[in-house]
C-alpha cells in the first residue's frame, strides 16, 4: 500500500468505528426488555435494529469479498432481512417484536464479531476495492437507522403508562424570534446531487426545474401556533382536510399530535425522550403527518413547499447564519407537497441493494432537512427522506409556502 491507501482506509476506518460505537451509545440507556419490544408493525425492536445494520456488513460485504468466509449463524440471513427479496426469505415485519431469541447479548456478540473481520477486510484493503463504496453505503444505511431507533424507541416508551424517560437531558431552550416570509424570484433551477460526496441513489441525477415565484417561512411551525390551530377547531373542520386525511382523522379519532396529551385546566403536555413535560409553546411542533401539516398550511392560509422549491431556497445562501446554526434544516424533517418518485434518468441499480430505494417510490412523500435525531453529518440539501401520509411517530414538522 502507498501512503494515500493507508490514508485512506485509516479514515475508513475511523468512520466505521465511529458510527458502529454511536449505536451502541444510543441503546445503552435501554433495558434488554427495552430492546425487544415492538410497539406496532411499522416500528422495529432496537435489538433487531441492531442486527440488521450488521447483517448489511455481513451479507453484503464479507459474504461477497471475505475469504473463506462462513456466517456468525445461517439463520440471521432471514431473521434480519428488511426488505430484499434477492436475498431471500425474510422474517414477517410485523412480527419481530415475537423474537425473543436471540437474545440482545447474541446480538451484541455478533456486531463485535462481524465488526472484527470488518476492521481486517478494509485494513488489508486497496484503494480501488470494489467494495468499498458498499462500506461507505452501509454506514449511511446505519445512520438512517440510527434516527429510526430514537423514532421507534419514542413510540414504545410513550405507550407504557408510566411515561418513561429515554435520557434525562433536556435540550436547550429554543430562542423566540419572529417568523419572516422570504422570497425567490424562482426560474429554471437545478436541483439534485452535484456529484461531490455521498449521495444516495434517489438524489440523482441532478436535473432543471421550473419554479414560479414564491415565499418560504424563516421558520418551522411552533407549538404554540398549531395549539391555535386546534383551538380554532381545525380537527374538526372538514374543509381543511384532504379527503383522504378526513376519513383518516375520523376512524382514528385523533384530535391533538400523537404525543400531546390535555393538561386538567387546559394546556398540553408533551411526551419526549426526556418523559412527559408541558408543551414548550416556542419549540416546533413535530409528529405531524402529512395529512395534518397540509391541514395546518391550509388553515393558515398557506401551503406546503414542494422538495424543489424547498432545496432552492437552502442552497441560494439566504440567512447563512440561520444555516449554519441549524435553524433551517434542524428540528424536524418538513414535509414536502411533493410525492415521492424517481428523478428523470433515474436507474435502479444491479442487485440486491437496488432495492434500497428505487422499489419505494409509490404513495408516499418527500421529507427534506433533518431532525433532533439526525446523526452529524448526516444531512446534506440534496436528502430525500420519504414517508406515506399517515406516517407521525418521525420527527416531522412544517415550514410553511406561498405563491408570490
Amino acid at each position: 500500500m502507498n501512503a494515500l491507501t493507508r490514508q485512506i482506509d485509516s479514515t475508513l476506518l475511523d468512520h466505521y468505528d465511529a458510527v458502529r460505537s454511536h449505536t451502541r451509545e444510543l441503546v445503552a440507556p435501554l433495558s434488554a426488555e427495552d430492546c425487544s419490544a415492538q410497539s406496532m408493525p411499522d416500528a422495529s425492536p432496537a435489538k433487531w435494529h441492531l442486527g440488521h445494520t450488521t447483517w448489511f456488513f455481513e451479507t453484503f460485504v464479507l459474504a461477497a469479498h471475505e475469504q473463506n468466509f462462513a456466517p456468525f449463524r445461517p439463520e440471521f440471513r432471514v431473521l434480519f432481512n428488511s426488505y430484499y427479496h434477492a436475498i431471500g426469505e425474510r422474517h414477517p415485519r410485523p412480527q419481530r417484536g415475537l423474537l425473543t431469541r436471540p437474545g440482545l447479548d447474541e446480538v451484541m456478540q455478533y456486531r463485535t464479531h462481524v465488526d472484527n473481520r470488518m476492521r481486517a477486510l478494509i485494513a488489508q484493503a486497496d484503494q480501488a476495492a470494489p467494495w468499498m463504496p458498499l462500506v461507505v453505503l452501509g454506514l449511511q444505511h446505519e445512520q438512517q437507522h440510527q434516527e429510526l431507533l430514537l423514532t421507534d424507541i419514542k413510540h414504545l416508551l410513550s405507550c407504557n403508562p408510566l411515561w418513561p424517560a429515554y435520557s434525562d437531558q433536556r435540550a436547550p431552550a429554543p430562542t423566540s424570534t419572529t417568523p419572516e416570509w422570504m422570497a425567490f424570484e424562482g426560474g429554471l433551477i437545478e436541483v439534485g446531487h452535484q456529484g461531490t460526496g455521498f449521495a444516495f441513489d434517489n438524489e440523482i441525477p441532478r436535473h432543471k426545474v421550473y419554479l414560479t415565484p414564491f415565499e418560504l417561512s424563516s421558520q418551522l411551525v411552533s407549538n404554540g401556533e398549531y395549539a391555535r390551530f386546534i383551538e380554532a377547531g381545525g380537527y374538526e373542520d372538514s374543509s381543511l382536510w384532504l379527503a383522504e386525511g378526513w376519513d383518516w382523522r375520523a376512524s382514528h379519532h385523533l384530535s391533538h399530535p400523537i404525543y400531546w396529551q390535555p393538561r386538567p385546566g387546559g394546556g398540553w403536555d408533551e411526551f419526549t425522550l426526556s418523559g412527559r413535560q408541558a408543551l414548550n409553546l416556542a419549540r416546533p411542533a413535530i409528529h405531524l403527518s402529512y395529512y395534518e401539516s397540509d391541514a395546518y398550511a391550509r388553515w393558515a392560509g398557506a401551503r406546503l413547499p414542494t422538495e424543489a422549491e424547498w432545496e432552492h431556497a437552502m442552497s441560494s445562501g439566504i440567512h447563512p447564519a440561520k444555516w449554519e446554526s441549524g435553524q433551517w434544516l434542524e428540528h424536524a424533517w418538513q414535509w414536502t407537497q411533493s410525492s415521492y418518485a424517481p428523478y428523470p434518468g433515474f436507474r435502479i441499480a444491479e442487485g440486491a441493494v437496488g432495492e434500497y430505494n428505487g422499489k419505494f417510490m409509490v404513495n408516499q412523500y418527500v421529507l427534506r432537512g433533518s431532525s433532533v435525531a439526525t446523526p452529524v453529518g448526516h444531512t446534506r440539501l440534496t436528502y430525500r427522506n420519504f414517508f406515506p401520509a399517515t406516517a407521525r411517530w418521525q420527527f416531522s414538522g412544517i415550514r410553511l409556502a406561498r405563491h408570490v
